[in-house]
């Protein structure tokens, strides 16, 4: 940040992500593709970016290959500026084990904050679709001097069980720190509502580095941040939230502002999908005020023949729709539709193949999936449970590679 605090980045990016299998299946969920050119990777760190947040380190630890892979050779930043983008994988310095908790891959990596000696640590989650000024927290962060301080999500108190919830006072002071409480608490100015916190944090050095040694030597922690670090600096009067409603991002709308996702399930994957087609989109990429970056492919632009057409939908580079189309759906890089073919809100992954006659509906298709001639996906829900993946929501999933039967 500009003429601020040193801030140093630490974008948690180790998870498994088995919710979103098979998705996840042969890539780390920040991996995942989302929106035709992106991963969701790219939405953190486009945000920290455009905060000029610059140095960041990324830790990572299962699948890692394609996540490494696409930081480095898409976040290249500019060492003349002693700015870096880096993947940090688990490097067992504490011993022969793997991170048990986000809190312990960063008590195990704790060499980057000492090599780095930043005044203020961000520690932000790498699988949420949304934009966010980091800056403005940070601002918020240094008034209060607290030691954290935790973004948070107004939600209705009755869907909020399924989240960390985050009790405060009317100063923001936090309170408590609760791991799905079946009855959340609401907030000063509404009882109807209660903070879900959102996974990122910003934290003063001294004070991540003390919760830290303090959690490491409790042999009955889970060493998590929301289970663990932010109990106990909520116990020590340490904790202050944000409310993520007071973000101004330059550019955004009324209709999207305050847009956040945690798209760690299929059905809210293929959700966050259908946010951004409508025709006023609920999420919108197109905001070159606060842009997510990425390096999008080096191919031709999308052709329409044969009186091919798309309607809603978000059609990438390297598409040829050959007499097919496409409604309410996303389609990325070099897709093929046949003629006669029929795409209908569905997620459509690089290189997928779709035949002549095929019907693909409420679908993800991941890369490189071929749809045979005269195919049907999404039509018979019965028929696709005994041979793909459907998930609770009726989304039909076909992996990477596969060929639909």
């Amino acid at each position: 940040m500009r003429g601020g605090p040193r801030v140093l980045g630490i974008v948690l990016a180790g998870g498994e992500g088995k919710r979103l299998a098979p998705l996840s299946q042969d890539r780390a969920k920040p991996a995942v593709p989302f929106g035709g050119n992106y991963r969701l990777i790219d939405f953190v760190l486009s945000n920290l970016v455009n905060a000029d947040i610059r140095r960041i380190a990324v830790l990572t630890q299962y699948k890692s290959h394609s996540l490494d892979r696409h930081i480095t050779t898409v976040w290249r930043m500019s060492t003349l500026l002693g700015s870096y983008i880096t993947p940090v994988p688990a490097q067992q310095r504490l011993g022969p084990r793997w991170y048990t908790g986000s809190a312990d891959a960063i008590y195990q990596s704790l060499n980057l904050i000492y090599d780095d000696r930043p005044e203020i640590v961000v520690v932000f989650g790498a699988d949420h679709v949304y934009r966010m000024d980091p800056a403005q927290m940070i601002e918020q962060h240094l008034a209060t001097g607290a030691g954290v301080t935790v973004a948070g999500l107004r939600v209705p108190r009755k869907e909020a069980t399924a989240f960390g919830v985050i009790d405060s006072d009317a100063s923001g002071k936090v309170l408590q720190f609760l791991e799905k409480p079946e009855d959340p608490p609401g907030l000063p100015d509404n009882p109807d509502e209660t903070f879900a916190s959102m996974g990122n944090y910003v934290f003063t050095t001294d004070a991540l580095l003390e919760a830290l040694r303090v959690d490491a030597a409790d042999d009955n922690s889970v060493h998590d941040m929301g289970g663990s670090i932010m109990p106990m600096m909520a116990g020590a009067g340490d904790a202050y939230v944000y409310d993520f409603s007071n973000n101004q991002v330059p550019g955004e709308t009324e209709r999207d502002h305050g847009y956040w996702r945690d798209v760690g399930t299929l059905d809210a994957y293929y959700d966050a999908h259908m946010d951004l087609v409508s025709v006023s989109p609920i999420f919108n990429l197109y905001n070159d005020r606060w842009p997510i970056y990425t390096l999008p492919p080096m191919l031709p632009p999308a052709k329409f023949v044969l009186g091919g057409r798309a309607e809603e939908s978000m059609v990438s580079a390297g598409v040829i729709i050959d007499g097919g189309s496409v409604h309410g759906s996303v389609v990325s890089p070099n897709v093929r539709l046949e003629r006669g073919s029929r795409v209908e809100g569905s997620v459509l992954m690089d290189g997928v193949h779709i035949g002549e006659g095929a019907i693909v509906r409420r679908a993800i298709l991941d890369k490189n999936v071929v749809v045979p001639p005269g195919a049907h996906i999404g039509v018979d829900l019965e028929r696709d449970r005994e041979r793909y993946q459907v998930s609770a929501g009726g989304v039909t999933v076909l992996g990477k590679g596969a060929r639909a039967i």
